[in-house]
């Protein structure tokens, strides 16, 4: 599978908030968390921890999985990539801070990031606002994707 990495200009930006929260939040910027943030930076298939592990081994040999886990909480600590519950039991990443959501597919596992401007202007309801203030809305939508149900469809 081919890995469709983000255009440059998205990819340097998030590069330069990546510099920023590091500076603010006091964290060494090390070459680990550096090659770890750009490969997030790059994909847009919305890795797990041991998809991350696999690609920054390329770089660093040596990187455990305990690091790269570790580093992944820091960086969603610091607000710099948020975890994406796309299957019981195992997280994935997007450094994709730009308002968006997310299409899960059940077969094949699949992430896709798609806009729903107007789910963004809907009003929370009420029971929302008295459980507590809301910080962020998001929908995960999940079924089966195009591809799958077209590869269903061609047995």
């Amino acid at each position: 599978m081919q890995l469709i990495t983000v255009p440059d200009d998205v990819y340097n930006r998030r590069i330069r908030r990546f510099e920023s929260a590091c500076r603010d939040n006091g964290l060494k910027m090390t070459h680990q968390r550096m090659v770890i943030f750009r490969d997030l930076a790059r994909s847009t298939d919305h890795p797990s921890a041991e998809m991350v592990h696999g690609r920054v081994r390329r770089d660093i040999p040596t990187i455990s999985l305990d690091t790269v886990y570790r580093t992944l909480t820091t960086f969603e600590k610091c607000g710099l990539i948020f975890r994406v519950q796309a299957e019981a039991g195992q997280a994935r990443y997007d450094a994709g801070l730009e308002p968006h959501h997310h299409f899960v597919c059940t077969e094949c596992k699949t992430i896709y990031d798609f806009v729903w401007s107007e789910f963004e202007r809907v009003a929370l309801p009420d029971a929302a606002g008295n459980i507590g203030h809301v910080q962020e809305k998001q929908a995960v939508l999940k079924g089966i994707c195009r591809k799958c149900l077209d590869r269903a469809g061609s047995h």
